[in-house]
This record gives structure tokens, C-alpha cells and sequence, in this order.
């Protein structure tokens, strides 16, 4: 593939990205890994292209987590950060290590997305 082929290709995974189309974009990325490692390409598209890994995983894991969130019902006005993230892997496919799942929690804080607090290893409701 050509770098201006793959270029391309980047561009439509921004598309279905800004769509929340994640696993879609997935698909394109996994495909696009392969030629990637077999390429030359420049340093810069290649920058981008684990950039829009990165972020294109980080965006699935928050949607997730914010759908999962927001159809249980949480009693406690504190709840352990593990404990929410064992749930949730139990009611998904996401399987986080309870620091990675915390900075998505973080992020979707500052993106106004969860209204909650973390102070310590709990989330305040």
C-alpha cells in the first residue's frame, strides 16, 4: 500500500471515530497494523496512525464504561474504582487493569461526560 493510500485510510478511521463508530475503526486499524510493520512509511503519518490506536481505544473503554455506568443503579454516594471495574468487566468484553480504568474514568470526568468525584480509590456520586 501506498503512503498516500494510507493516509486515506487514516482519514476514514477519523471519520467512523468522530461517527463513535470504534469498532469499526478497529477493524481498519488492525488491517492497517499489519501493512504498517511491513512499510516505510513517514514518521509523521506513522505518529498519527498509533496516535488514532491510542485514542481510538481510550474513546471505545469511555463508552463503554459511561453506557455501563449509567444503566446501574448505584446506591452507595461512594464506590470503589476496582470494584466498578470488576463489574463492569464482568457485564462486558472490557478488561482493564484498575489504573487504566481509572485515567478513563478521569477523562470522561473532564469531558463532562460522568458527573461524579474521585477522591482516593472511590468515586463520589
Amino acid at each position: 500500500m501506498e503512503q498516500k493510500e494510507f493516509a486515506q485510510k487514516l482519514i476514514d478511521v477519523e471519520r467512523l471515530m468522530k461517527d463513535e463508530k470504534y469498532e469499526e475503526a478497529t477493524v481498519i486499524l488492525n488491517k492497517l497494523k499489519k501493512i504498517e510493520q511491513n512499510g516505510d512509511f513517514d514518521s509523521n503519518l506513522t505518529h498519527k496512525f498509533y496516535q488514532l490506536i491510542s485514542n481510538n481505544r481510550s474513546l471505545y473503554n469511555q463508552k463503554v464504561i459511561v453506557k455501563e455506568i449509567n444503566t446501574m443503579t448505584i446506591k452507595n454516594k461512594d464506590f470503589p474504582i476496582n470494584e466498578l471495574n470488576q463489574l463492569i468487566s464482568k457485564r462486558t468484553n472490557l478488561n482493564l487493569d484498575d489504573k487504566e480504568f481509572k485515567k478513563e474514568i478521569e477523562l470522561l470526568i473532564l469531558r463532562g461526560l460522568l458527573n461524579c468525584q474521585i477522591k482516593g480509590n472511590n468515586l463520589y456520586f
